[in-house]
């Protein structure tokens, strides 16, 4: 079990070593953010980021590193968060960041903001309807 274990971190390292610093910023994200939420989940992030960037006019790393914009980037540097792309999910976020013009958008709503069903709702989320909600996570078109 741990030569498997191994062999799969290693092709996954190979994997993750032909990433844009741009790419790594949205995987990363992706991990961090919805990793526990399976493939829907993470996908779904991935929109949200998608959506982001689309809406307003910036590259998809960018919208990411946004201060407040995702929790996990608070007050760290990609330094601390990279380890992430060695975990077992990490095969899905990365194949998501290199192909994320090709996220059906509509499919997810157009949803441009989520959060987790177990906090206490954002200001931004009163009123609301979520377009889905994908595991914990509410997703919504603000």
């Amino acid at each position: 079990m741990k030569k498997f274990v191994l062999f799969f971190m290693v092709a996954i390292q190979s994997y993750a070593a032909d990433l844009t610093k741009e790419q790594q910023i949205v995987a990363i994200t992706i991990l961090a953010e919805a990793r526990g939420e399976g493939y829907k989940g993470m996908t779904a992030v991935a929109g949200v980021i998608k959506q982001r960037s689309v809406e307003r006019k910036i590259n998809p790393s960018d919208v990411c590193l946004q201060k407040y914009q995702f929790s996990c980037w608070n007050n760290k540097k990609i330094s601390q968060l990279k380890n992430l792309l060695n975990v077992p999910q990490a095969e899905h976020a990365i194949f998501l960041a290199k192909n994320l013009d090709r996220i059906d958008r509509e499919m997810l709503g157009f949803a441009n903001h989520y959060y987790a069903d177990y906090i206490k709702a954002p200001y931004w989320a009163k009123g609301k309807k979520p377009t889905m909600k994908i595991g914990k996570h509410l997703f919504f078109k603000l």
